[in-house]
């Protein structure tokens, strides 16, 4: 049987049992990857494969941009070796009639209920339904109690009061060896909200090493890597789910290249997976590769036209490229298939925020956190319409709560950064603009942020400013702001050589890409100046030349320069 078989049948066995126990997330993804398997095209007729009209060319596409870094990349597949059994239901020990009745409760959101039915039930599978309805019971009184106490929106110290108790009856069930992989899952779940953190992430590789096909148990434990250190340390058993698993630890990690050769793996055997392509996208997207990434949603939504999850990072691309028809189109259709999901208010306050209207984004934005307050992105652009309509003391508060859902969110911290800077605290704003770096230090608009703070009066470090814009023209700083400022900064500080050496750059470029402006301008009247003083006549007319092109003032001050240039020309080479 090949690997491409037995993945199919572990899925397949996989998306009942997740679902029998209620993690019907995890099964949605199981049966995601199901789908997403070539299937035998003797049995499988061309009219019904997806993912075969573009996707190869965009595996073409990122499999040139990987190899040069990653020449050792292995041949498309997934790594395979002999997985464990998948469990059989352990019914010697449970009354079925019982299950059923909790397991309908727990799907009309009884969690109560299904506790209750279960009291006497002593089967694994019957402990981990009672356990979990009681950690989903707990879980919806802790809304209840944020929401009486501080709103939909606000801070609040609630916990989930059944947390104490499922943790006291699972930890004896794993020291007597009777718990199952799914209750590890959830033993590990209530570790983490409690802060216990090393002996969650203990529990939650024992729980899919023993299980590899929870994707939920993956999830969980990949939070909890927050370093590549603690990603490394893992002790992980051999399986294609672990493929998985480091392929989103990586990205998480903002590791991207590795992320992408491990995508690029899986489609070997997850040929047709949307999530996969989803996956990709969003790796590019951090990379700011924003044409490939809009060509694979494009192609996502050709295929899955209902489709609303990672829908919301689309609406970002079109907005960094002001596509307003596409991103206007977008929006409707996604209101039209579930106005209600958070993807799709954060579309809808894109769109309006693009349009302008930030009051009404701000209002899509605050619904989406009452459907999700730890909607990281809504927290986050939310953030920057308050910095757009001029309320810091509102933005800043949306950035803090974006950086408590995830600390390493370098967009909350560049935010709060920028928040300070408008309140003229620079000190603090760059205090923020270096975690900001830090999160990701290939982004060269933080390391712009964080050189135009050393330039403020307050601070006046132009050394450090110097730095920082180096760095970021090294980073592919698209918006061509760092070499200028190099230029000028050392123009400033006296230093003609380096500060010409910077403008021709800069002019290079932006003639390359055809931009006018006051930038060129400026460049071309340094370098005319410039090479006059060094005595390059030749040059400097040539620059002085270009100035005449011009209608400003400029023009008057190049005829001068030319005046001078040639009246210097005569003295040193006198006619005969």
């Amino acid at each position: 049987m090949g690997i491409k078989e037995n993945c199919r049948n572990e899925l397949r066995a996989a998306v009942r049992q997740l679902s029998d126990r209620c993690l019907y997330s995890a099964s949605k993804w199981a049966a995601e990857q199901l789908v997403g398997i070539e299937q035998d095209p003797a049995k499988y007729t061309p009219s019904h494969t997806r993912f075969q009209r573009g996707s190869s060319s965009i595996r073409r596409r990122f499999r040139t941009a990987t190899e040069a870094a990653f020449t050792s990349t292995p041949a498309a597949g997934v790594s395979h070796v002999t997985t464990p059994s998948v469990p059989e239901d352990d019914n010697e020990a449970i009354d079925n009639d019982f299950y059923l009745l909790a397991k309908s409760y727990f799907d009309c959101q009884e969690y109560r209920r299904a506790t209750h039915v279960l009291r006497d039930q002593t089967g694994k599978k019957a402990v981990f339904l009672r356990c979990y309805s009681l950690y989903l019971a707990g879980e919806r009184r802790k809304e209840e109690e944020m929401i009486e106490l501080e709103g939909p929106l606000g801070k609040s110290d609630v916990v989930n009061h059944e947390l104490v108790s499922i943790e006291r009856e699972l930890s004896g069930l794993r020291k007597n060896g009777s718990i199952d992989s799914f209750g590890l899952y959830l033993y590990g779940l209530v570790l983490k909200q409690k802060g216990s953190d090393n002996l969650a992430r203990t529990v939650l590789v024992e729980s899919v090493n023993s299980y590899p096909w929870n994707w939920s148990a993956w999830s969980e434990l990949q939070s909890l890597c927050t370093t590549a250190e603690t990603l490394d340390s893992l002790n992980l058993n051999n399986h294609w789910m672990k493929d998985f698993f480091l392929a989103y630890a990586y990205q998480e990690l903002r590791m991207h290249t590795e992320s992408l050769v491990k995508y690029e793996n899986l489609q070997g055997t997850f040929s047709f997976s949307n999530y996969i392509q989803a996956q990709i996208a969003k790796a590019q997207y951090s990379r700011r590769e924003f044409e490939q990434v809009e060509v694979i949603f494009e192609e996502l939504l050709r295929n899955d036209p209902y489709r609303i999850e990672d829908m919301d990072m689309y609406s970002n691309v079109l907005y960094a490229k002001e596509c307003f028809s596409a991103l206007s189109y977008l929006a409707h259709r996604v209101f039209l298939t579930d106005k209600y999901r958070p993807e799709s208010c954060c579309i809808i306050g894109n769109y309006y925020s693009l349009k302008g209207q930030h009051e009404k984004s701000v209002m899509y934005f605050r619904r989406a956190l009452k459907l999700n307050k730890k909607y990281l992105s809504a927290w986050t652009l939310m953030g920057h319409e308050y910095v757009e309509m001029k309320n810091t003391p509102a933005a800043v508060d949306a950035y803090r709560r974006a950086v408590d859902i995830n600390p390493c969110d370098y967009r909350a911290w560049y935010g709060l950064g920028q928040a300070y800077e408008m309140m003229g605290m620079p000190f603090y704003a760059l205090h923020y603009f270096k975690k900001s770096v830090f999160l990701h230090p290939s982004d060269s608009r933080l390391w712009i942020a964080m050189a135009q703070c050393y330039e403020t009066e307050q601070l006046h470090m132009l050394e450090e400013a110097i730095k920082c814009y180096r760095r970021a023209a090294n980073c592919n700083d698209r918006e061509a702001i760092a070499l200028h400022q190099l230029a000028k900064l050392h123009a400033e500080l006296g230093r003609s050589e380096e500060a010409a050496f910077y403008y021709k750059k800069d002019l290079e470029i932006m003639e390359a890409e055809e931009r006018e402006g006051p930038n060129l301008v400026e460049a071309l009247m340094f370098l005319a100046r410039y090479y006059k003083a060094q005595k390059r006549f030749e040059d400097a007319e040539v620059y002085c030349t270009r100035l005449l092109d011009y209608s400003g003032p400029e023009k008057e001050t190049a005829k001068s320069l030319l005046r001078g240039i040639r009246y210097e020309m005569d003295v040193e080479h006198p006619p005969p």
